[in-house]
């Protein structure tokens, strides 16, 4: 059984393949950047196994065993919602048991690049071993324990993430805090190696810190080659019983969540409204103007899709008050850097509609009127945001003679944003994550040439908006107060100028490609 499943895998895998180039050259990418890992970490073990003593070796497997579990545990937080050729919602329909189901599922994470690697990997660190032979040779059964328990906690994150139902929200939010610790994880890390490298003693607390996961199911099995080289036998036995205890009470979760989701129905979400209550639709001027900017408006507040773009508004003032302290220049600046990442965020507007912009075009809208509608619904957010951090920012840093020219640089490049995005989202649409998608899920159809039009969308709102950074820019290098205004007001007048150019623009060319944006929407693979 185990067996037919894994040929029809990669016969699925090979057709998919076969009728998609770029998945290809993607699928190949990805074999040559796990074996150049895979040859980094052999090289780096047989550096470690030129030392003498088991202290350094045994700092080397448990922490990075137990990284190697934990990314097997993040992994379908961080891939949630992508294709996968065989799962148990696929397998459902055939008469297998639940063990049939969840050693097929076993079987197949063992044999997928991530669990080819990892084994191989694990296996590597026999290299380790090789002068310790009862070492080596106890060592074979606890690296087999360690890669079932990675794939075994990797399909019970899954099956607990799909059991959610269908709550779409709850997934959205995982997602988005687990993007958010990552962009964090940089400064975190920097700043944990620059305790370690300070410490008078940071071999010492490796090694304390080694020791711990050594009792942890982390790392457990990890920790006990290294124990029979130290003769440490009871040690070694108590901790194969806790990484034999794990996989077995990972195993017993997984089967009861897979029973849990094969027996509960999926019910959707539902909220009780208030009759009459239509959000900003019943607050928005009537017509066409008003109706795009209510909906717009609703999107950017209550899309995760939209949400995450506006992650960099906190992100960047705490990513460089971490790099170069709250009286660096970039700090000061973060305003800039946010205008500079939002300005771009109404550039696949038209693209999250996907195929209900088809009512979009059977409405009486004006291309004018939706143009201006989505910039007011992106403004409404984006500019409050901008010269909110653009104030706070300032005013920790003790800088507020220079907020002027902040804003006046950000507020120009922001607005030249809107004005060029309201003209290319009338002109390009690209495939984008569907709703309840992981914001790091590979979007099939996106191409080498739909990511190089954003720089050239980001190169033409940095030339619009050239005026206003040009003053502001003078005004902070010569620290005139004038100045600083003076690129405020550049900012105001030649956005806005740009804006109605836009508007106008954007909605002459979007009246005559409408349709075919919405033929191109409708020709995005979805799998």
């Amino acid at each position: 059984m185990v067996a037919t499943v894994l040929k029809l895998r990669y016969r699925i895998l090979g057709n998919s393949l076969v009728r998609r180039p770029w998945q290809l050259v993607g699928f190949c990418f990805g074999i040559v950047w796990a074996l150049s890992i895979l040859a980094m970490v052999v090289a780096a073990l047989v550096a470690v196994a030129q030392l003498d003593g088991t202290q350094v070796a045994r700092i080397v497997t448990t922490l990075g065993g137990a990284a190697l579990l934990l990314g097997w545990v993040v992994g379908p937080i961080l891939i949630a919602g992508a294709e996968t050729t065989v799962d148990a919602e696929k397998l459902a329909p055939f008469p297998l048991t639940a063990r049939q189901v969840m050693a097929a599922l076993t079987a197949t994470g063992l044999t997928g690049i991530p669990g080819i690697v990892s084994t191989l990997a694990a296996l590597s660190t026999l290299i380790l071993w090789l002068r310790w032979p009862v070492a080596a040779v106890v060592a074979v059964p606890c690296l087999a324990i360690v890669v079932v328990t990675c794939v075994v906690a990797s399909r019970l994150v899954t099956a607990l993430s799909s059991g959610l139902g269908g709550n779409r929200r709850g997934r959205e939010t995982v997602g988005t805090i687990v993007l958010v610790l990552l962009i964090l994880a940089g400064p975190i890390v920097t700043g944990a190696l620059a305790l370690l490298s300070s410490a008078s003693a940071s071999g010492a607390n490796l090694m304390q810190i080694s020791g711990i996961l050594g009792w942890t199911p982390l790392a457990a099995a990890w920790a006990v080659p290294a124990d029979i080289a130290d003769g440490a036998g009871i040690a070694a036995i108590a901790k194969i019983a806790i990484a034999v205890a794990t996989l077995l009470v990972l195993w017993l979760l997984w089967a009861r969540a897979l029973a849990r989701a094969a027996t509960t129905s999926h019910r959707t979400a539902a909220r009780t409204v208030r009759p009459g209550a239509l959000g900003w639709f019943g607050r928005m001027p009537t017509g066409g103007v008003g109706a795009t900017w209510a909906r717009s408006l609703t999107g950017w507040l209550r899309d995760p899709r939209y949400l995450r773009q506006l992650l960099v508004v906190p992100i960047f003032p705490v990513l460089f008050a971490f790099t170069g302290g709250t009286q660096g220049f970039m700090f000061t600046g973060s305003a800039v850097f946010v205008a500079f990442i939002l300005c771009i965020g109404g550039y696949t507007d038209i693209s999250y509609d996907g195929t209900a912009f088809a009512s979009v075009l059977s409405a009486p809208i004006r291309g004018r009127d939706d143009r201006l509608g989505r910039l007011l619904g992106a403004a409404c957010v984006g500019v409050p945001l901008t010269v909110l951090v653009g104030v706070v920012t300032t005013a920790i840093a003790g800088r507020v003679d220079l907020l002027p020219a902040v804003l006046g640089a950000a507020l120009g490049l922001l607005l030249a944003g809107y004005a060029v995005t309201a003209v290319s989202s009338a002109l390009i649409v690209t495939p984008v994550a569907a709703p309840g998608d992981s914001p790091f899920k590979s979007v099939p159809g996106q191409t080498f040439v739909s990511g190089l039009l954003v720089f050239v969308v980001l190169a033409a709102c940095f030339v619009v908006g050239i005026p206003a950074l040009g003053v502001a820019i003078a005004a902070l290098v010569t620290g005139s107060a004038v100045l600083g205004w003076i690129s405020l007001t550049v900012a105001l007048v030649v956005g806005g100028g740009a804006i109605a150019l836009g508007v106008h623009l954007g909605g002459r060319t979007l009246d005559g490609t409408g349709p075919d944006l919405l033929v191109r929407i409708k020709a995005f693979p979805t799998t």
